[in-house]
């Protein structure tokens, strides 16, 4: 088309637009803020730029800057398509170096939208205050998209309403401000695949003087015990901070609520703010409580209802409430059994259901909803943190949540949970634990409890009482993208690790829970997650992850219930169902989503083994139960399950589940069972003594003594798989070339589940890099990541290689992943390697295929996933401590050996289960004479109960293996190595020994 004809194509389409708003006489000229002409890039945060977000990777909407002849405002247009199954937007931030913007004498800020006319809302939010566009405060509105073609939306920026999710946790100052400005970004709808496009954002009109003011109060709750006398403040604060230009006039009211005219004194009356008085100022209402003659009472409300002439008022109407008092189950001293027993007596069914209903934070804006659905807990998924994320945010945004709680009947405590697998891993300068499978290679159950109390004291020193781990599946194929949260492939080193527990919760009665360094763990996924068969997943593009588990009775028994039997004994407080579907061989019922299977939840767990804890569904677990979400919900709580993870659907679940009750569908007694399991575990907690958060230990968050643990466990999960000629430990004389993607890079080393779902690559986090301790040890080091540095002239070089992070069905090898090094890290390995002998160590989640290479490494370490304690792996490599590490899986030789695992008929890796050489002691004299007397001692050992002895007799007679058996693996080997070390965790010292002689002697 010729340019002429264009411009005449493009006025006959201006003239069809709906048209805008007329611009006033006196209105200033509108100010652009994006034209999308090309002055603004795709790019992120500190720079100026657009980019997108979402819940997960397939979220984020896809951008682009389009050349259209209707573009309402130039040539191009920022359009986009979308497909959201959680949430997902794109944002425009303003750069972080350059000064914020001021729009305070402005009235709001316009658009053009093109609609759809799907009838969705879009939500349209303003960043405010604070140091740059992602440490502001949110502030947000919302438009309908219920129309066709081209419209210009205009937004008031009094329609604005201050958001407490995401964003810096009791905000900066609580006003839209306007004179520090940061960017905007949209949220798109989910559900369902759309388009949009956007052009001409612009700010528009003259400031409204009288909206520039606003009224808030301290609180939304104010709680009182009877008797007392609530103090509520109420502030005047204007945009930019600048005194009130006119009065600002405050009427007040007590009236209505649940308590009456002889539980308070009633107050009513009227104040003034004078013009010129300087924003920020507050003045007091007291409403004072009276003691009546009634013993015991609920709780009662007295909203304060604020009446605002000259300024904006509340969001919230303020709620004083007089605590609810004398009830039995308020009284610390009766058991416990008795409170809940008197407690769920009193509530109705709305209440209960309520118990059952978990929502995400990020889903209760403020938290009115807490009160209005009576919710009883909710969660920080992965990522899911306060704005600044720091110990103090956390607190104080859980306990803000918490006072919603206390304007409800019971004023039953939230219980807050939170995905800490490895340290409280969402929380930055938090101490970060190995992974699960690192914890698995030190074989030490001692330390294990350790990471766990630490985590635990972390954990709870931010107001959060529950822990969602530990994962204590046994991962059976290294291609599932959860393989570094397993402890292992074998159920008895799964079962050996779960000391942690103890670590976390204290006591198995449960006495400890109450204290402010323990927390309720979580034993997750029940049951056989690990065992999912590769390519059997139906979940978007995962291959393995959510999959099918297909297993006799036997096996079901043997390999993947055993950890769960052991945690049940420790007295785990909760356990989690899996995403994945079971299929047991001869039941007749194929694969059924283990969310949906009463016949373990019920009949196994809590029946057979006596789980007396609450059953917890996995995030929108009951989701992927055949059938509409009113038969999930039925068929899931009737299966076992006591609280269901609804995060956004949470208003839907307690909707459908109370509709289901009063339909005979789901039995009055199956609530009961659900609430008293909950409400008997937030007893245990102390959450109705103590429901706000207990800080006193946050000092010790990332302290010296919690990362001593962190970096002892670095120490001991690093396997030294290869050792020709003794070249580790390295001297500190040496001259040492380092390279490799994973040197220097904390979050590589830290892996998923670091401050973000999936974790990322980067300084996302306080820690130690392995190169950043290296160099503390050698004064003569040269870094070079790509290995492009002149490699002459050095003793050793050190390549550190592996994997990026990744979780859940993410990271599943088909799901843009595989077990293979990089083209880079390969060619980093092979040119340093070749120049000078070489030690190769690999950081990854689960083990990478080292093929032909082997024969070119000296050495070769498998370091897992080891946090942020990168000196535990500068220890082992100069000595400061030996190697101890085994491995906790199987290490294949090629991926068409997967699943490859202890105990299988065929049997040859590159490194059998268990294969760790050490640097700690002299490998004993002799051969099979020794071994023959280790034997035996073994043997003895065993009868006589001594483990101690027996173990350290296996222990010796694997060195004797290994010493032969090392650079001459065979199937013959590996196979007899590998059941020697379940044999050793079994307590079968005499058999362990027989099953090495018999090693030995096939190398």
């Amino acid at each position: 088309m010729r340019r002429t004809a264009l411009l005449v194509s493009a006025a006959l389409l201006t003239s069809l637009l709906p048209v805008a708003v007329a611009r006033a006489a006196d209105d200033p000229p509108p100010v652009p803020v994006d034209r999308f002409e090309g002055e603004v890039p795709f790019a992120s945060p500190p720079a100026n730029g657009i980019f997108t977000w979402g819940s997960d990777t397939d979220d984020p909407p896809t951008l682009q800057l389009n050349a259209r002849v209707d573009a309402p405002e130039g040539d191009k247009v920022l359009s986009g398509t979308y497909d959201i199954s959680g949430y997902g937007g794109f944002t425009h931030d303003f750069a972080a170096a350059e000064p914020a913007h001021d729009w305070s004498a402005r009235k709001g800020i316009r658009f053009w939208w093109e609609g759809q006319d799907n009838g969705k809302k879009v939500a349209f939010e303003l960043k405010d205050g604070g140091a740059n566009g992602e440490a502001s405060e949110l502030w947000t509105t919302s438009f309908t998209d219920d129309f066709t073609g081209w419209k210009q939306i205009e937004i008031p920026f009094s329609d604005f309403a201050y958001r407490t999710d995401y964003q810096p946790v009791g905000g900066i100052d609580h006003i839209l401000g306007l004179t520090e400005m940061w960017g905007y970004a949209v949220t798109l709808p989910a559900g369902a695949p759309g388009r949009f496009a956007l052009d001409g954002v612009e700010l528009y009109g003259r400031a409204d003087q009288s909206l520039r003011a606003s009224v808030l109060t301290d609180a939304a709750v104010y709680p009182v015990r009877e008797g007392g006398t609530a103090h509520v403040k109420v502030t005047v604060a204007t945009t930019g901070s600048t005194p009130i230009d006119e009065p600002v006039t405050v009427a007040y009211e007590t009236t209505g609520g649940t308590a009456s005219d002889t539980d308070y004194t009633a107050r009513k009356g009227e104040f003034t703010f004078p013009a010129g008085t300087p924003s920020g100022t507050t003045r007091t209402i007291q409403v004072p409580t009276l003691k009546d003659r009634a013993a015991s009472e609920t709780a009662e409300t007295i909203p304060l209802r604020l009446t605002v002439t000259g300024a904006k008022a509340p969001a919230e109407t303020p709620q004083v409430v007089i605590d609810a008092h004398g009830l039995p189950y308020l009284d610390s001293r009766l058991p416990v059994k008795k409170r809940v027993a008197d407690l769920l007596s009193r509530m109705s069914l709305a209440e209960k259901a309520g118990q059952m209903t978990q929502a995400e934070r990020g889903a209760v804006g403020t938290g009115a909803d807490i009160t209005a659905e009576d919710l009883g807990s909710l969660l920080s998924g992965g990522g899911s943190t306060p704005t600044p994320n720091t110990a103090a945010a956390w607190a104080q945004m859980i306990d803000s949540f918490q006072l919603r709680t206390r304007a409800t009947r019971f004023q039953i405590p939230l219980v807050y949970g939170v995905d800490a697998v490895h340290g409280h891993n969402n929380l930055v300068g938090a101490t970060v634990m190995p992974h699960n499978i690192g914890i698995g290679a030190t074989r030490d159950p001692r330390l294990a409890q350790q990471t766990g109390a630490v985590t635990a004291a972390e954990v709870r020193a931010t107001g959060i009482p529950w822990d969602f781990a530990p994962c204590l599946c046994v991962t059976r194929d290294e291609r599932w993208g959860r393989s570094y949260e397993s402890f292992g492939e074998d159920p008895a080193l799964v079962e050996s690790m779960e000391t942690v527990i103890q670590g976390l919760q204290g006591a198995r009665d449960g006495r400890d829970l109450k204290d402010g360094d323990k927390v309720l763990a979580t034993a997750k996924h029940f049951v056989g997650d690990g065992g999912t068969a590769y390519g059997s997943s139906t979940t978007g593009t995962y291959t393995i992850d959510q999959g099918v588990t297909t297993v006799t009775r036997q096996q079901l028994d043997a390999v993947h219930l055993a950890p769960y039997r052991t945690a049940v004994d420790r007295g785990v407080g909760t356990v989690m169902p899996s995403y994945s579907s079971l299929d047991i061989v001869g039941d007749g019922l194929g694969p059924v989503k283990m969310h949906a299977r009463a016949d373990m939840i019920n009949g196994v767990l809590k029946n057979r083994l006596g789980f007396d804890g609450f059953v917890i569904s996995d995030w929108n677990g009951i989701d992927q139960i055949p059938g509409d979400y009113t038969s999930d919900v039925r068929t899931s709580v009737n299966a076992g399950v006591d609280m269901v993870m609804a995060p956004y659907a949470y208003k839907d679940f307690h909707t459908a589940l109370m509709a289901e009750v009063r339909a005979g569908r789901v039995s009055e007694r199956r609530i009961d069972d659900a609430v008293s399991r909950i409400l008997t575990q937030k007893f245990r907690l102390g959450l109705f003594e103590k429901p706000y958060a207990d800080t006193s230990g946050a000092s010790k968050i990332g302290s010296a003594g919690h990362r001593a643990v962190a970096r002892e466990a670095a120490a001991e999960s690093q396997v030294l798989l290869k050792n020709s000629g003794g070249l580790l430990p390295l001297r500190k004389s040496q001259k040492v070339y380092v390279a490799g993607s994973n040197a220097d890079d904390i979050g590589n080393q830290s892996g998923g589940w670091t401050v973000t779902w999936q974790g990322s690559s980067g300084d996302i986090t306080p820690g130690t890099t392995i190169l950043e301790a290296m160099r503390a040890n050698s004064p003569a080091l040269t870094y070079s990541k790509d290995a492009s540095a002149p490699t002459g002239g050095y003793d050793v070089g050190v390549v550190v290689v592996g994997e990026t992070p990744y979780a859940e069905g993410v990271g599943d090898v088909g799901n843009g992943h595989d077990l293979e090094l990089s083209a880079a890290d390969r060619a980093a390995v092979d040119k340093v390697c070749a120049a000078m002998k070489c030690a190769v160590l690999i950081v990854s989640g689960r083990p990478q295929l080292i093929g032909d290479r082997l024969g070119g490494i000296d050495a070769l370490v498998a370091s897992w996933l080891p946090g942020t304690e990168g000196d535990g792996v500068a220890d082992v490599l100069y000595g400061r401590r030996p190697f101890t590490g085994r491995l906790p899986v199987t290490w294949p030789k090629s991926q068409a050996q997967l699943p490859i695992n202890v105990g299988d008929p065929t049997y040859d890796p590159q490194f059998p289960y268990g294969w760790g050489l050490t640097t700690l002691t002299k490998v004993p004299d002799g051969g099979a004479a020794t071994l023959k007397a280790l034997g035996i001692a073994a043997a003895a050992a065993e009868r006589a109960g001594a483990d101690d002895t027996g173990r350290a007799l296996v222990d010796k007679a694997r060195l004797i293996v290994q010493r032969k058996a090392d650079g001459h693996m065979t199937a013959d080997v590996a196979a007899p190595f590998a059941d020697a070390d379940h044999l050793l965790l079994t307590g079968r010292y005499g058999e362990a020994v027989r099953k090495l002689t018999q090693a030995y002697r096939a190398a």
